[in-house]
């Protein structure tokens, strides 16, 4: 995991307080991988599929778009019912195809969010012992045993952001990280990961100079990575890209951004990461490691990309891909100088983020259609593998692939695609 002399930090280490935790078995335990960079290190997964391909589906309560959360045989996801005044954790069982079982986190007002997003869209994380899973205003932390069996919940105060929430929590050490944008007490916070105990908290409003742009309404969720001997912890925001002390909260750098909507996580490779912000997005490469506002001296690249981007990017080899909310406008740019190579529409809407593993990226539509991309100086579509389903069944959450298979969580479905011979 070493690239360009900094070494991507996965959530449990790092001089951190690292816990002792249970075997493994095969294991994706939150958002975006182990790796937090969406890529799969296994050689046996499915380039192509079809429903054919379907080796077991199972029927999820209310609706929701967090992704597949693995740890063994155990699937933890979060869904709403009532039109988001109930909100659950839950947790599939590979081996017997089933719901084992689902825990009720809140009860009560839904409080406002976007169409596209509703009040389940955070994806659980897991370290094989507790799992913790978020649910913005009124649902707030949520602790459990891997069991089901609750352990503590924490509320996050006021939360002001009428397109919801969707920034998933991460674990660094004996702390879990929680973002807590909104248009009003905006902040980032650990969390004892035993007790729910605060840690530290750090604000995150601040202006922008010369405009009312603010850092709230995020949805991105930090990713923690080390450079030069010290530890990161960096999240996208509407105002901009910054990085925190994961032991004390402090505000490490920053850079600034005037195009709002940091709602992609950050990516890192080569040594650099990468961003994308705004309605009419840019593309940015950051150079980690700076001290304060780092807009002019950290920036490695930035390009156009000219659309809504809300998938995060993926970086596969030598190169940067990210595809667009509308119209599935796909982008293949140069990780090292961000050289346009080329664009290609794949039509449609994307949520979902991108997956990588072979050497290929693999974009899922709403639609529930995966398009399988070559990465190189041209476009290359390799496959194209769609899930029949209802309209009403939405692909936004992000492909989980697993011991030989892959988990497709749709709004009101789990599916799992390979064949019976592989794991679970």
């Amino acid at each position: 995991m070493r690239r360009g002399g900094w070494v991507l930090a996965v959530m449990f280490g790092f001089g951190l307080g690292a816990v002792s935790l249970p075997a493994a078995g095969p294991t994706w335990p939150g958002w975006r991988g182990p790796r937090l960079d969406g890529h799969s290190t296994e050689k046996n997964l499915p380039t192509k599929w079809s429903n054919q391909s379907i080796a077991w589906s199972v029927g999820l309560p209310g609706q929701g778009h967090s992704s597949p959360t693995i740890w063994g045989d155990r699937v933890f996801l979060t869904a709403s019912l009532e039109k988001g005044r109930k909100r659950v954790v839950l947790c599939v069982d590979r081996r017997s195809k089933a719901i084992a079982w689902q825990h009720t986190a809140f009860t009560g007002p839904a409080a406002a969010t976007h169409g596209m997003n509703g009040w389940a869209s955070a994806s659980c994380v897991t370290d094989g012992e507790l799992v913790y899973a978020f649910f913005g205003e009124g649902g707030g932390v949520h602790c459990y045993r891997v069991d089901g069996t609750p352990v503590w919940q924490r509320a996050i105060g006021v939360f002001d952001n009428k397109w919801g929430s969707a920034s998933s929590p991460v674990l660094v050490g004996n702390a879990v990280i929680q973002l807590v944008d909104s248009d009003r007490q905006a902040y980032i916070t650990a969390l004892d990961r035993r007790t729910g105990k605060p840690l530290w908290k750090t604000p995150r409003e601040f202006r922008v100079k010369g405009t009312e742009q603010t850092n709230f309404r995020g949805w991105s969720t930090p990713v923690l990575i080390r450079v030069a001997g010290r530890d990161e912890l960096v999240v996208n925001g509407h105002a901009a890209v910054c990085a925190y002390d994961p032991k004390t909260g402090k505000e490490l750098w920053r850079v600034m951004t005037h195009r709002g909507r940091g709602t992609p996580t950050v990516t890192p490779g080569h040594g650099l990461l990468y961003a994308s912000n705004g309605s009419d997005a840019i593309l940015r490469a950051i150079r980690p490691g700076g001290n304060g506002d780092v807009t002019t001296t950290q920036l490695a690249w930035q390009t156009p990309r000219k659309s809504r981007d809300i998938p995060s990017p993926i970086v596969v080899g030598d190169y940067v891909l990210i595809v667009s909310l509308r119209g599935g406008i796909l982008g293949c740019y140069e990780a090292k100088s961000g050289r346009q190579l080329w664009l290609k529409r794949l039509g449609t809407n994307f949520s979902a983020s991108p997956v990588s593993w072979n050497g290929l990226a693999f974009f899922l539509n709403e639609a529930g259609e995966t398009f399988v991309i070559k990465p190189g100086p041209t476009a290359q579509v390799i496959a194209r593998n769609r899930i029949e389903s209802p309209a009403e069944e939405v692909f936004r959450a992000s492909i989980t692939p697993l011991a030989g298979r892959l988990y497709l969580r749709s709004t009101s479905k789990l599916h799992c695609i390979g064949p019976e011979g592989a794991g679970q």
